[in-house]
């Protein structure tokens, strides 16, 4: 039986089945990428409940697997030359768990780094605009008299949709030709999409209405049943 005793976190987060891979998360815009992820390339994995509405991602035991306090964060017991590997940033996730599959990223030289440049929009563009109109939006930020940082992210956030609805001409899915092809890259944008007209209720204030490719893009997504399933991994209590 594989041995992850050296991992602190496995303290906190005993593994009932420690040759699987552990996810540590919650089903964030950024948790789900990697449950949707597994799901999707069917490995084998055992989730544990991060509640960060508690700091559990303070803790000794987390910071031990990402210093950043952050979720997501993996432990594969069957890493590279067959070592347990820990992992956090879901962006790096995304893609060893891409590679290590042969799944969701294209080996195809172009085709691959275009895959990771739109991951890496999400990462650096999508994911915090969306995240700081949230909370300026729904979130403590909408008690705010001084609406100016709300509309900058309002603002923003709508430029970064129609640069998506520009992509999506043409395709199903971010990259590839023709209709494209289902990656990582779709992957990684799908929950914070989702997150930004449903969650944040913010559809309106963006006017969510004048990106039809976007708004079909995310109905197709939703429509796979391994996002659907990984949208609620972890379960929450």
């Amino acid at each position: 039986m594989t041995d992850l005793s050296a991992f602190p976190v496995t303290r906190r987060w005993p593994a009932r089945h420690p040759d699987r891979i552990q996810l540590y998360s919650l089903p964030t815009p950024n948790g789900v990428k990697v449950s949707i992820m597994l799901e999707e390339v069917g490995l084998a994995y055992e989730p544990h409940l991060i509640d960060i509405m508690a700091n559990e991602t303070w803790g000794a035991e987390f910071l031990s697997l990402n210093p950043n306090g952050k979720i997501p964060a993996i432990i594969d017991p069957d890493g590279p030359g067959g070592q347990p590997l820990a992992l956090f940033e879901s962006g790096a996730i995304l893609i060893y768990l891409a590679e290590k599959t042969g799944q969701l990223l294209s080996t195809e030289p172009a085709t691959r780094y275009q895959t990771i440049q739109w991951l890496m929009f999400q990462m650096g563009a999508i994911g915090p605009m969306f995240g700081q109109l949230g909370f300026f939006h729904r979130f403590a930020g909408r008690e705010y008299e001084d609406k100016r940082p709300r509309d900058r992210y309002v603002a923003e956030s709508r430029r970064l949709l129609g640069v998506l609805e520009a992509q999506l001409e043409g395709r199903d899915w971010i990259v590839g030709k023709d209709r494209g092809d289902y990656s990582i890259a779709d992957v990684a944008t799908l929950g914070w999409v989702r997150n930004l007209i449903g969650f944040y209720e913010a559809g309106e204030i963006v006017g969510f209405k004048d990106f039809p490719r976007v708004a079909a893009w995310l109905e197709r997504g939703l429509a796979r049943p391994a996002v659907q399933r990984g949208l609620e991994i972890p379960a929450r209590h």
